[in-house]
């Protein structure tokens, strides 16, 4: 479909940054060690023997290089596009636990509430469950993941189908995982907390050998919360092995079981009835919980197998396979509020109605992928190519159950469908039976992925550098419906395109524009949506624009801004002319200004932050013209980490987030609010360290996320959490 190109309505602000970095004063010629290393590094020949070093620099917040944006790896500085990386030590410092936590720190990125047992993130106005990766590789169950054998998230921006596939429709977040290698690794840490929180982690590994090394990292958690009647836990081990065989080739080999065992908690409920022109939360308690905790289970279990092998051939070429095989088993059941809060004019009380379902979710992913880097030069122009391959199949089967409760009145209606509890006491103790309804989901899906694509960075000069790319996806689904016997197979051929210019001015600073283009096939995210209907149609497109400036202060500080339009189309509609018709239409426009500033201000002082200014609208459908849900106009937010000496230090963070809208139809509107956050690190020796967290230092009351207009999630109260680590 022919589309007129829209002109980024951000692009002023582009100028301005782009002119502000051209006028800021020559850095002094002394460089730092770290600075004369890294240029050392960027002008050393490809030729030369490889050296591996043991270590790192002390750069804390902030990456320098990348593989998961291009599958090649590239300084952050010369990817033209937008990327966060929140790296171990930040995880440390915040003690981070999940991808809630990350995201507070990410620009242009939030986290929908996921009905209480999935991780649900927001990039760029777009929800999903799908889009995220470990390593590189498809992880698309909906679980709630652990930080506990991460090193670093990265969260990439935009759609990244040439890099990563269908999906991907804001962006992707990529969890890399710590990796068996040569240095030695022996800690745990202990946490204890707030709502008997209880959490120990460990990280081992070294050297066995000059060829063999491993390295193992696990995790146990049994912890409360200030939600009345949640409980969580969970328990996890990850152990690897790297090996080293003969010159330039190397293979990592790990193994993981995770498991996630909780309370499902959907949050509270609105009011019916606006106050001043908007619905509202109820006021109740923040602990009170809606519904039946102790028949609302989430049980998640995954045992995956990654494989990695790597083969230098020297002049740059490289030949790498990744291959991972994961089997998922999750199942969730909620008695949660599934209406608002109503006045009972017979009883004079509100009224809340509580509904219930359960999901169960069986899925077995393999995934291969293989790419080869290789440089060469043209002239005066310097190449470095990609060409790669991936395959992968999926088998899911999931199946959904409706909860019917004994009759009773409930919003002036006899029903077995929800049961009515008063609003000052929203408990539900009694029975629930479970049946398949009409619509309850009982589907076999089996989707196949065969992809190819190719890759081109492009050095002009040292001033002028481009990426192109085209991904090629041939992506089939075979659909069985249990319930009615319809069986649906749909093939779809998916052809991404990528293109970035970039300028640099100073070695230190690039001004880059760029386009993506992704596909979300009429499966959905999750393959579980496929009908007769919408599969006769393409899938919806996602199309980015963007501009954006990058600059490394020093080598441990970087400075980042992106403006960037998204667009939606392909959305399938409701023809006006005949409604009994549908046809294709543009469904939504995200267009923002993204800033992120990470590293260290002085050798004592680190710093981590970014804001976002998001504009969204729905352009066709019920809800055209309003703004989707989990958006506000603006985020902000700043950790530091301040040093006294070697053994004492401090931490002290801020996150502020706009109002937004629950669910699309704009109904109800949750408050913006500011949240204070500190920590004090104490380091005796060099062989323990304490640090002391505490959220919500000022007690804030404030809503967090959503699912919809009767699923909020309020905000933790002050919590306190102490860990102390142990290094042998």
């Amino acid at each position: 479909m022919d589309r007129t190109a829209h002109t980024l309505a951000a692009a002023p602000l582009a100028v301005a940054i782009a002119a502000c970095l051209f006028a800021l004063p020559a850095r002094a010629e002394t460089a730092t060690a770290a600075d004369a290393l890294a240029q050392a590094a960027r002008r050393a020949p490809t030729d030369l023997d490889r050296v591996e070093v043991v270590g790192k620099a002390e750069y804390h917040y902030v990456e320098r290089n990348t593989t998961s944006a291009t599958r090649t790896d590239t300084p952050l500085l010369d990817v033209p596009q937008s990327i966060t990386v929140i790296t171990e030590d930040l995880i440390d410092d915040t003690a981070m636990r999940g991808l809630a936590d990350a995201v507070q720190y990410v620009p242009g990125a939030g986290m929908a509430q996921g009905e209480g047992h999935r991780d649900a993130p927001v990039l760029r106005g777009n929800t999903s469950t799908a889009d995220l990766f470990v390593n590189g590789m498809r992880d698309d169950v909906q679980y709630f993941r652990d930080l506990y054998n991460v090193e670093r998230v990265e969260v990439l921006k935009g759609p990244n189908a040439m890099i990563f596939g269908r999906g991907g429709t804001g962006g992707v977040i990529n969890r890399v995982t710590k990796q068996a290698g040569w240095e030695t690794r022996r800690e745990a840490t202990l946490q204890l907390g707030s709502w008997d929180r209880r959490r120990l982690t460990a990280d081992l590994g070294q050297g066995l050998s000059d060829t063999v090394a491993f390295r193992v990292t696990a995790l146990y958690e049994d912890s409360d919360s200030f939600r009345d009647g949640f409980g969580l836990e969970r328990w996890g081990v990850n152990p690897g092995l790297a090996f080293r065989i003969g010159e330039g080739t190397r293979l990592h080999a790990d193994v993981e079981h995770f498991e996630d065992r909780r309370v499902t908690d959907r949050g509270l409920p609105s009011y019916a009835v606006p106050f001043e022109g908007r619905r509202l939360p109820v006021a109740v308690d923040r602990s009170v919980f809606f519904g039946d905790p102790d028949n609302s289970p989430s049980d998640f279990e995954v045992n995956a197998v990654n494989l990695l092998v790597e083969h230098t051939f020297g002049n740059g070429a490289l030949l790498r396979n990744r291959t991972r095989w994961a089997d998922y088993d999750k199942f969730y059941q909620n008695v949660y509020p599934g209406g608002p809060a109503r006045f009972n004019a017979a009883s004079g009380r509100f009224e809340v109605a509580i509904a219930a379902y359960n999901s169960a979710t069986k899925r077995e992913n393999l995934f291969n992928q293989t790419d080869f880097v290789f440089e060469l030069q043209t002239g005066a122009i310097e190449h470095r190519l990609l060409a790669g391959a991936e395959f992968g199949r999926q088998e899911t089967d999931n199946r959904r159950l409706t909860g019917s409760f004994p009759s009773n009145t409930c919003y002036g209606a006899t029903t077995t469908a929800s049961f009515c509890v008063p609003l000052a006491n929203p408990r539900y103790n009694g029975p629930v039976t479970f049946f398949q309804s009409a619509t309850d989901a009982d589907n076999h899906v089996e989707a196949t992925v065969a992809a190819a694509y190719v890759q081109d960075q492009i050095e002009f000069s040292p001033q002028w550098q481009a990426v192109l790319g085209l991904r090629y996806d041939r992506f089939e689904v075979d659909f069985l419906n249990r319930r009615n016997g319809t069986t649906i197979v749909t093939e779809d051929d998916l052809w991404s395109p990528r293109a970035g210019l970039i300028y640099k001015p100073r070695e230190d600073v690039s001004l880059y524009a760029s386009y993506g283009l992704t596909y979300l096939p009429r499966s959905g995210e999750q393959m579980s949506s496929l009908t007769p209907s919408n599969a006769a149609f393409d899938p919806e497109e996602y199309e980015n624009r963007e501009l954006g400036a990058k600059w490394d202060i020093k080598p441990d500080l970087s400075l980042t801004a992106a403006v960037y339009r998204l667009e939606r189309s392909n959305v399938i509609a409701p023809d006006p002319a005949n409604p009994a018709r549908s046809i294709l239409v543009d469904g939504e426009r995200i267009e923002g200004v993204e800033i992120g500033l990470a590293g260290n201000i002085t050798e004592a002082w680190r710093v981590m932050g970014g804001y976002a200014w998001q504009d969204g609208e729905i352009l066709a459908g019920a809800d055209r013209g309003r703004r989707p849900a989990n958006l506000p106009e603006e985020t902000a937010s700043l950790w530091n980490r301040y040093d006294f000496s070697q053994a004492w230090g401090v931490g002290f963070g801020v996150v502020y987030r706009g109002a937004f809208f629950a669910q699309t139809n704009n109904a109800v509107t949750l408050k913006s609010f500011t949240r204070y956050d500190a920590a004090l690190y104490y380091t005796p020796s060099e062989h323990v360290e304490l640090q002391l967290n505490v959220e919500n230092l000022f007690d804030k009351r404030y809503f967090v996320s959503s699912h919809n207009d009767n699923n909020l999630s309020p905000g933790s109260p002050r919590a306190a959490y102490v860990s102390m680590t142990v290094k042998f």
